[in-house]
């Protein structure tokens, strides 16, 4: 490693593509890179294929350093981040054993009913025919030979880098049923699943240890940089956006609605589609409406958007009662799967009209903080906000009035850069 100030590579294996992002020690982007995945192979999921885009991208990431100056030798840190759910099963020498599952995967209901017959939570995170712990019992039954490790997607990268498979982190593991406040699986899953299966769980950030040295050589690195325990890409994006503190916020509003706050307690409601990963030592409780950007895009282009909200008068509520959706159902912080979308009645104006979206849009937010208040959470105290939709200045105010804050714009929002930041989690706690 030179004498140049060490760096920290953050990886993002996201669902197009892999990102990367190197930071300095004072948490400046120094250089970015990405790489799409590469063409399937078959109609099923290669886990190999994320290996491979992630290695092409960490290829690129080097070049982009040499250009500067600088070297993959000057990077003492990594971390990933992943798609939450997204999982396969290995041998002990991490090759897979069977086609690997994403995060969107779903209709597993024979999976369902085994773990509503053990889990003795009703309403626990593992329940249901897209639950990643169904998703996991699916991979084991089509497994082709024996298996050694469940690996999330994550924890399959990290694993690749250190060339050691079996550990995950408590974001990842979180949905697949492990505990973060216990620090454990729960007995129930071992009627399962093998519990040889199941991966030993660390923080997010945690040591994990040095690089493969073959791989560290493939790939221009040192093989004395540490990997670091990773984290999902959302939890990565919110490290990315704003500060680890109680009473900080993120709502990123793209084609849906997310907001994600900093807890001093837990906050779990899975029926309301709220949960909470445990980042440092905080909880992290977040939850995702099905409005957004994307009901938005139905009715108005992004050029009339601008136009009318230019038009618009916030100071003077429409009045009209919408819940914008695209189609039916709601998630949080309605959790009902019949909920009809609320769009009448239209008025003649397509400025109010636009208008009384935006007006509940920012309603559904403002309920979602208020939900994790009740149940004991904070209320915001710092609010940054991300994705497209984010952007429009009429929005912004209208929500700035439902929420009763300022809402600021994100300076970074890429998970990558977030990934980068998780080994120092780790040297402030």
């Amino acid at each position: 490693m030179s004498a140049l100030a060490p760096l920290s590579l953050g990886i993002d294996v996201g669902t197009s593509g892999v990102r990367t992002a190197v930071l300095d020690p004072g948490g400046r982007v120094v250089s970015t890179a990405r790489a799409p995945h590469p063409a399937p192979r078959a109609a099923a999921v290669d886990a190999r294929d994320w290996w491979s885009a992630v290695a092409t991208c960490i290829t690129a990431q080097t070049a982009a350093l040499r250009d500067l100056g600088r070297s993959g030798s000057d990077i003492a840190t990594l971390a990933v981040d992943a798609t939450s759910g997204s999982m396969v099963l290995t041998d002990t020498a991490l090759a897979p054993v069977g086609p690997a599952l994403m995060y969107n995967s779903k209709g597993f209901d024979a999976e369902a009913a085994r773990i509503a017959a053990h889990c003795p939570e009703a309403d626990h995170i593992t329940q249901g025919s897209n639950s990643a712990l169904a998703r996991a019992l699916r991979l084991r039954a089509a497994a082709e030979r024996a298996p050694a490790h469940l690996l999330h997607q994550a924890d399959y990268i990290a694993a690749k880098l250190t060339g050691q498979g079996g550990r995950s982190d408590h974001t990842n593991a979180l949905k697949t049923g492990f505990d973060p406040e216990g620090s454990h699986w729960p007995d129930w899953i071992e009627a399962l699943l093998d519990p040889e299966l199941l991966p030993r769980v660390d923080a997010p950030g945690t040591h994990w240890g040095p690089l493969d040295p073959n791989v560290a050589q493939a790939l221009g690195l040192a093989p004395t940089a540490i990997v670091h325990a990773g984290t999902t890409d959302s939890n990565a994006a919110f490290l990315a956006t704003a500060p680890l503190k109680v009473g900080t916020a993120v709502t990123s509003i793209g084609s849906t609605l997310a907001l994600k706050l900093v807890s001093d307690k837990r906050v779990d409601l899975p029926a309301m589609g709220l949960y909470s990963h445990r980042l440092g030592d905080a909880w992290l409780v977040g939850g995702a409406s099905n409005t957004g950007g994307a009901v938005l895009a139905h009715f108005f282009s992004g050029e009339e958007m601008t136009r009318l909200s230019a038009a618009m008068d916030v100071t003077q509520p429409t009045g009209l009662d919408y819940h914008p959706l695209l189609t039916a159902g709601e998630r949080f912080p309605t959790n009902d799967p019949t909920l009809a979308p609320r769009l009448s009645p239209r008025p003649a104006s397509d400025v109010t009209f636009l208008q009384g979206m935006f007006e509940g849009i920012a309603r559904i937010e403002a309920q979602g903080y208020a939900l994790i208040a009740q149940h004991g959470g904070p209320r915001p105290t710092e609010l940054f906000t991300a994705g497209g939709a984010s952007r429009n200045p009429a929005l912004t105010a209208i929500r700035e009035r439902a929420l009763g804050i300022k809402v600021s714009t994100a300076p970074e929002t890429e998970a990558s850069i977030g990934a980068a930041k998780l080994p120092g989690l780790v040297r402030q706690a």
